[in-house]
């Protein structure tokens, strides 16, 4: 057997980061330059879910990730499943990362861009009514005409596609609304889309420390194989042993 395979141990520090350290972690190195990160978590088994939620796989260690990443968006990415599923509704940000944002030069809240086909949404719910930014949904032309007429009363409809949204021309609309820092936080379909599309730049993967067993859905789901080679950035440790790595695309 080689000896050559280029492997090493990734020794774990002994100071754990600050906020602060973990935005600079994060961070990219020009803001101006688009990049679509997305952002996900999984079982050692690879299941994306427990009991239907993504966050019942979350630690202390995954969500203090999940919220930096927040602070350093322009704009937020979900897909409608998840929307529905995760209770999304308010503001994203609490009073400290909107201090953050402030003392960094950035808007005080990231949008909200929803991504959904049939426009399965319902205008009247608190995604919508407790917005602290007027949000986006990201669609098709197909899409139903008396549901896209109901939504712009409440967010900006936009097109991305004829008969699906096509997630790099999703990306490019969103360039061109000036938020060029874009992060996705699911679902499977939507990050599916984005790997098929070849539009992903970066992978922010937690590995929860337990495993799942059953038949939970994968973090990508319901399209077709695009094999897309990556780069590991950094990988993180958090103290009940969840693994936080970022890779990036090469």
């Amino acid at each position: 057997m080689s000896d050559e395979a280029g492997i090493r141990r990734l020794a774990a520090g002994t100071d754990a980061a600050t906020d602060d350290r973990l935005a600079e972690w994060y961070a990219v190195d020009d803001r101006s330059v688009p990049w679509l990160r997305a952002n996900f978590v999984a079982s050692l088994d690879g299941a994306a879910t427990h009991e239907g939620l993504s966050a019942g796989l979350g630690s202390a260690a995954d969500q203090r990730v999940f919220h930096i990443l927040r602070w350093l968006a322009d704009v937020i990415i979900v897909g409608a499943g998840t929307v529905r599923r995760e209770g999304y509704g308010g503001s994203l940000l609490n009073a400290a990362a909107l201090d953050w944002r402030r003392s960094h030069g950035f808007a005080p809240h990231p949008r909200l861009a929803i991504v959904s086909t049939r426009l399965n949404l319902d205008p009247g719910s608190s995604v919508f009514a407790d917005a602290p930014v007027r949000p986006l949904v990201m669609t098709c032309s197909a899409a139903p005409h008396g549901r896209r007429t109901a939504l712009a009363e409440v967010a900006d409809v936009i097109d991305c596609g004829d008969t699906r949204v096509d997630t790099g021309l999703m990306r490019s609309r969103l360039v061109e609304l000036g938020l060029p820092q874009m992060h996705s936080e699911g679902g499977p379909h939507l990050l599916g889309s984005m790997i098929e599309d070849g539009s992903l730049d970066e992978l922010c993967l937690t590995l929860a420390s337990r495993l799942e067993g059953g038949t939970a859905r994968r973090i990508t789901d319901g399209h077709l194989a695009a094999p897309t080679d990556m780069h590991l950035a950094h990988a993180l440790l958090g103290e009940d042993g969840t693994l936080l790595l970022r890779y990036t695309r090469r």
